[in-house]
């Protein structure tokens, strides 16, 4: 443990790195992915297109998406900002089609009777729509955040700091410790990440579970016939 304990302030400032580069594009990607996935839900139409759409962009390999950027929006190679751009377009491609199932799950009864009571189409989204989409979509989220945090040690290839600087560094002067830091700390974030938003997605749906709780179960009494 001689490197780390040398070594401990910089390991924090790659894993807060890391962490930023990880969360920012899973955030970018949802306000992206959940309005494009409740029109594709919507829209019979237009749901193929952008499901496969989605599924297509997932295919382009992470490593060339980092060197492309740079010409398209003229940013330097190494910028932070090239990362966060090509993992905000995974996420949404992970996002939409999950996203498009979560919406698609919410009863149609629900929805009419929430219009019948006076709900505008915004309202209806917000109070109604988006609360019952709620599980499906955390559990995308989820999926998109192992990702993110995988795949940010990608952009150390091209110079951009994070967790996955260790594993070039590390390799290249043959430290082993510093290469399973790395990668214990790339697994930790990954855990944490998923339990903040298991966390969040069994908060925002207790009153869920409040009212199953409530819903009395009929009770059948011996002997009775049918």
């Amino acid at each position: 443990m001689n490197w780390t304990s040398r070594n401990w302030p910089y390991v924090l400032e790659l894993t807060g790195a890391h962490l930023v580069q990880s969360v920012l594009p899973l955030l970018l990607g949802a306000l992206v992915a959940i309005p494009v996935a409740r029109l594709a839900a919507r829209n019979r139409t237009l749901r193929p297109v952008f499901v496969t759409g989605s599924s297509l962009l997932y295919t382009i390999p992470s490593l060339t998406l980092f060197v492309v950027l740079p010409l398209l929006l003229g940013t330097q190679i190494t910028s932070v900002v090239n990362v966060i751009v090509a993992l905000t377009i995974y996420v949404v491609a992970i996002l939409v089609r999950s996203s498009v199932d979560a919406f698609e799950s919410v009863d149609r009864d629900v929805l009419q009777a929430s219009t019948a009571m006076g709900y505008r189409p915004l309202r209806r989204f917000f109070a109604v729509e988006l609360p019952l989409a709620v599980p499906v979509l955390v559990a995308g989220l989820r999926v998109a955040s192992v990702s993110n945090i995988s795949m940010v040690s990608v952009g150390a290839v091209i110079g951009v700091q994070s967790l996955g600087t260790l594993f070039t560094d590390g390799l290249r002067r043959s430290i082993l410790e510093e290469i399973v830091v790395g990668i214990a700390l790339t697994v930790l974030l990954a855990v944490l990440l998923d339990l903040v938003l298991r966390g969040t997605g069994h908060a925002l749906t207790r009153w869920q579970r409040a009212g199953r709780a409530r819903t009395p179960v009929p009770r059948v009494r011996r002997g009775a016939v049918a």
